[in-house]
C-alpha cells in the first residue's frame, strides 16, 4: 500500500500540540480523511489517558498530568528487566573492558534511537509507535510495528512470570525453613504465578492512566536498588574461591573449619587463578551475551505513551527524561554486573541469584533480595502490558470508542495466555529467544530509523543529508545485529550445546 502523503503534516507548537485555527472549516475530502486518521490514532490513548474537555480529541491534545520525576520512574522501570540478573554472567564471558564498551555503545544507540522517534512524532503530531508506522508505510507499517511490540512485550512479561514461578517457591521454602520443597499448593510455582497475576498484576493492569503506575514504578526501582546494594555488600562477604564443601547449597561458613587440609591447600593454590578478573574475553559463550547486551535498554514502545502523559510536554524535555532514565539504568547495570562478577568470577551462573545458593541458601540478605526482585518484576508487568494492549487496539479496534469491557477483556486475556505459556510450555523460552532476536532489533534500531527517513520531509532534510544517512546506517546495524543473533540461536539449536539460552 502506498504510504500516506507527507503533505498532511501540520504546524506544531513547541510542546507538540496542534496550533488551533490553522485548518479552515471547509476542507477537501482528502483533508477530512487525514483529520480522521489523526482522530483514529488516539483510540488507545483514550483508554488510559484523560483528554482535555475543552479541546477536540487529537492524540496530542491530551492534558498531561505526569511529572518529570514520575516519567523517569516509569521509563526506567520499562528499561529494567530480568536481564539484570544475567549481566554478571555476560561480563564473565566478555571481560570487564569489552562489557563496558558494549554497554556504553548500546546506551548511546538507544538514546539516539529515542531521538529519532521523538523527532518523527513531533513532525506529524503523533505519539503512538504504530501510527508512526502508518504514516511511514501505511497499514503494513502499522501492523509490523504492532506485531513487533506485541511479540517483544509478551516475551518480556513471560520472562518476568517465569522468575515468579521459579523464585517465589524458594522464598516460601526459606521462610518456612524447609530443607526440601513439599507438595503443598503454596510450594507449587504454577499456583503461585496464577495467584500473583490475579491479585496484584491484573488490578494494576486495569488502570486507565499509565501515570498512576509511577508510584509502583518508583517502589519497583527501589527494590532493584536494594538488589544492587546487596550484590555490592556480598562481594566483600563471600570468600574467593568458594570452599568446595559449600557448593552443595546447604552449608555455611562454619564448615570451612572441617575442610580437609589437602583441599584447603589446593584451594589456596588455585585462588590466584580462580579469583583474577578478566578484562577481555572471547569464548564459545560470548556469542550468547551479545543479544543480552543489545536488548538491555528496550523501552521504545513505552516512550511515546509516557511522552503523551507528560505535563507540559516537549521533545527536549522528553529526551532529557529518556537520557536520565538510560543513565540511571546504565550505572545500575554496570555495578550489578561488576560486583556480581567480582564475587564469583568464572563460576557465576547465568542467573546471579542462583549462584548465591553455593554459599548459603538460607542467607537472610539473599532472601530479602529475592523478595525485592520478585516485587520489582511483578510491578513491571502492568507497565509492559500497556503497549501490548494499545497495539491490539490499533490492530483490531481502531475506530471504536473506549469500552471498559473491552479494556478488561484484553488485559485478562493477555495475562491468561501468558500464564498458560509459563505453566504448560517449559521449553517456551527457546521460542522467546527467536522473538527477542527479531522484534527487539526492529523496535530499537530498524523501525525508528526507517520511520524517520520516510516521515521527515525531503524539503527539510534531503535524502542524502547527514541525519538521514546516519539513520539508514543505524537501520543497517540493527539488521546485522538481528541476523547475527538469529544465526547464534540457530547454530545453538543445531548443535544442541546451549546451556543458557533459556534464561534470557
Amino acid at each position: 500500500m502506498e504510504a500516506p502523503l507527507q503533505t498532511e503534516m501540520v504546524e506544531l507548537v513547541p510542546n507538540g500540540k496542534h496550533l488551533e485555527g490553522l485548518l479552515p472549516v471547509g476542507m477537501p475530502t482528502t483533508g477530512n480523511e487525514r483529520m480522521e486518521d489523526s482522530r483514529r490514532s488516539c483510540v488507545e490513548g483514550k483508554s488510559f489517558l484523560q483528554k482535555s474537555p475543552s479541546k477536540e480529541p487529537h492524540f496530542t491534545d491530551f492534558e498531561g498530568k505526569t511529572s518529570f520525576g514520575m516519567s523517569v520512574f516509569n521509563l526506567s522501570n520499562a528499561i529494567m528487566g530480568s536481564g539484570i540478573l544475567g549481566l554478571a554472567y555476560a561480563m564473565a564471558n566478555t571481560g570487564i573492558i569489552l562489557f563496558l564498551f558494549l554497554l556504553t555503545a548500546v546506551a548511546l544507540l538507544s538514546s539516539y534511537s529515542i531521538h529519532l522517534l521523538l523527532k518523527s512524532s513531533g513532525i506529524v503530531g503523533i505519539r503512538a509507535y504504530e501510527q508512526l508506522g502508518y504514516r511511514a508505510f501505511g497499514t503494513p507499517g502499522k501492523l509490523a510495528a504492532a506485531l513487533a511490540i506485541t511479540l517483544q512485550n509478551i516475551g518480556a512479561m513471560s520472562s518476568y512470570l517465569y522468575i515468579i514461578k521459579s523464585e517465589l517457591p524458594l522464598v516460601i521454602q526459606t521462610f518456612l525453613n524447609l530443607e526440601e520443597q513439599t507438595s503443598d499448593w503454596y510450594m507449587n510455582g504454577n499456583y503461585l504465578v496464577i495467584l500473583v497475576s490475579s491479585t496484584i498484576i491484573l488490578p494494576l493492569a486495569l488502570m486507565r492512566q499509565l501515570g498512576y503506575l509511577g508510584y509502583s514504578s518508583g517502589f519497583s526501582l527501589s527494590c532493584m536498588v536494594f538488589f544492587l546494594i546487596a550484590v555490592i555488600y556480598k562481594k566483600f562477604q563471600v570468600p574467593c574461591p568458594l570452599p568446595s564443601n559449600l557448593t552443595n547449597g546447604t552449608g555455611n561458613f562454619s564448615h570451612v573449619e572441617v575442610m580437609e587440609e589437602k583441599a584447603h591447600l589446593q584451594a589456596e593454590l588455585d585462588a590466584a587463578a580462580l579469583c583474577t578478573p578478566s578484562y577481555f574475553t572471547l569464548n564459545s559463550q560470548t556469542a550468547y551475551t551479545i543479544p543480552i547486551m543489545a536488548f538491555a535498554f528496550v523501552c521504545h514502545p513505552e516512550v511515546l505513551p509516557i511522552y503523551t502523559e507528560l505535563k507540559d510536554p516537549s521533545k527536549k524535555k522528553m529526551q532529557h527524561i529518556s537520557n536520565l532514565s538510560i543513565a540511571v539504568m546504565y550505572v545500575m547495570y554496570f555495578l550489578a554486573a561488576l560486583f556480581g562478577y567480582l564475587t564469583f568470577y568464572d563460576r557465576v551462573e547465568s542467573e546471579l541469584l542462583h549462584t548465591y545458593n553455593k554459599v548459603d541458601s538460607f542467607d537472610v540478605l539473599i532472601l530479602c533480595v529475592r523478595v525485592a526482585v520478585l516485587t520489582a518484576v511483578t510491578l513491571t508487568v502492568p507497565i509492559v502490558l500497556f503497549p501490548v494492549r494499545r497495539a491490539i487496539q490499533q490492530m483490531l479496534f481502531q475506530n471504536q470508542e473506549f469500552s471498559w469491557l473491552r479494556h478488561v477483556i484484553i488485559a485478562t486475556g493477555l495475562l491468561t495466555c501468558i500464564n498458560l505459556l509459563v505453566i504448560f510450555a517449559p521449553n517456551i523460552l527457546g521460542i522467546f529467544g527467536i522473538i527477542g532476536a527479531t522484534s527487539a532489533p526492529c523496535l530499537i534500531f530498524i523501525f525508528p530509523a526507517i520511520f524517520y527517513f520516510r516521515i521527515i520531509p525531503t524539503e527539510k532534510e534531503p535524502a542524502r543529508s547527514t541525519p538521514k544517512i546516519l539513520a539508514l546506517c543505524f537501520a543497517v546495524v540493527g539488521f546485522l545485529l538481528m541476523t547475527m543473533s538469529l544465526s547464534f540461536i540457530i547454530i545453538d539449536w543445531v548443535s544442541g550445546t546451549s546451556r543458557h539460552g533459556g534464561n534470557h
